[in-house]
């Protein structure tokens, strides 16, 4: 039999879903995601043959109508969005998926989305940033002495950030340029007056810079048969933390060597839940987390935290796969309840409080150091990314199948 004749489709559709591409790409999210969101929203509109090809740098699109087949191609934009563009995006993309959307009006919205500043200005972003280092230095070193100068050092690399984000020159090469300035802060001032080891010192600061949800999504890609993605986008985390290691380098060969000091005592078992919650402030005011959605950032952050306790306590490799394990499904149901963002929102700050790039930029430099346990450290970071990827990929799976019962089941 003849194969049916491809339908009308509305002339802004193709255009929708070059920029929808776009702008999902720039959210972070893996090809595979975009993907499946950009086909529905154009099945939604009518669409019965649609071709997609989505990489991390750009987007293919292709649409059978009964005018001919459409094409277009948008490249990314190469700029992270903050996550109160992102959540409008997602709710957007929701709206279309289940609403009618006039879609020149949708096109409309994507371009305010795009052009909204954040939600803070310059001096609450740095600011933001030195509650976010202080947060981690929490979580990740919870010393009483170092928790000004986690903040001091925080807004420090916040500052460079706002000056990158407006100097190209500076912004192409900040990563460097912040790693160099805080290990000679760390080895110079820091080591002598509080006799602290500098790694500890200075992985807080730079965690912005940690690309922890790019290795994340790269090894979710290639775990899903994305293979040209995930591969490229693996080569370009790890670019990003040789770029660190080498900032860190030249700023041990200026002010001396990373030598290893005393264990400091640290706080209570409280302090990592604190830096937890400091953690989403710091998120909310660097990141510009949507008006509303601090509590339920806190909540994810807090389940994703304690489930990667609960994983350590079986086996420390155990640690990041159930913490992801737990993030989709949260995020999810905080999505779903009246006033809930969207679970990309609570999904990101959560992916970075498991902290794949600290174990990789710690056992990087401590390569280079020359430390006996920097392969161990490699390893166990190589660990952590995989085991995160195949949490969330397992989490995603069963939220999907619990969806899909809970539907039957209310239907039947």
């Amino acid at each position: 039999m003849d194969a049916p004749e491809p339908p009308d489709v509305p002339p802004d559709l193709v255009p929708l879903l070059r920029a929808l591409g776009r702008d999902l790409l720039d959210s972070g999210q893996s090809v595979t995601d975009v993907e499946e969101a950009l086909e529905a929203v154009a099945q939604r509109y009518g669409a019965t043959t649609v071709g997609t090809l989505v990489l991390p740098t750009g987007v293919f699109v292709r649409v059978s109508t009964a005018g001919g087949t459409l094409t277009d191609f948008a490249a990314a934009a190469g700029s992270g969005l903050n996550l109160d563009q992102i959540g409008a995006i997602y709710t957007l993309v929701r709206r279309l998926r289940t609403t009618d959307v006039p879609l020149a009006e949708a096109r409309s919205e994507l371009r305010a989305i795009r052009a909204r500043p954040p939600r803070f200005g310059a001096p609450v972003t740095i600011v933001g940033h030195g509650h976010l280092t202080v947060g981690f230095g929490l979580v990740l070193n919870p010393t009483a002495h170092l928790l000004p100068v986690y903040l001091v050092l925080g807004m420090f690399v916040g500052a460079l950030r706002w000056l990158g984000s407006r100097w190209p020159t500076l912004g192409t090469a900040l990563p460097v340029v912040a790693a160099f300035l805080v290990t000679v802060v760390a080895t110079d001032v820091v080591q002598p007056w509080l006799g602290d080891e500098p790694l500890s010192v200075l992985v807080p600061p730079l965690v912005s810079f940690l690309p922890g949800a790019v290795l994340t999504v790269a090894a979710i890609e290639l775990t899903s048969n994305q293979i040209v993605a995930g591969a490229s986008r693996l080569v370009y985390g790890v670019a990003q933390l040789l770029l660190l290691v080498f900032g860190v380098i030249a700023g041990a060969a200026v002010a001396g060597r990373l030598d290893a000091a005393t264990a400091q005592p640290t706080l209570g078992w409280w302090a990592p839940w604190l830096g937890v919650l400091v953690v989403g402030v710091g998120q909310m005011y660097f990141a510009s987390t949507p008006r509303g959605s601090l509590p339920w950032v806190w909540v994810v952050l807090l389940g994703a935290y304690a489930a990667q306790l609960l994983g350590a306590l079986a086996a420390d490799p155990l640690a990041g796969f159930v913490g992801a394990l737990a993030v989709v499904p949260l995020a999810t149901l905080v999505e779903r309840t009246r006033r809930g963002p969207p679970a990309v929102v609570t999904t990101l700050p959560a992916f970075w409080l498991l902290v794949p790039g600290a174990l990789s930029l710690l056992g990087l430099s401590d390569l280079v150091r020359g430390g006996p346990e920097a392969a161990q450290e490699l390893a166990n970071a190589a660990v952590a990314v995989f085991g995160i990827a195949l949490g969330t990929l397992v989490g995603s799976g069963v939220t999907r199948d619990a969806s899909r019962v809970t539907r039957t089941l209310f239907t039947s």
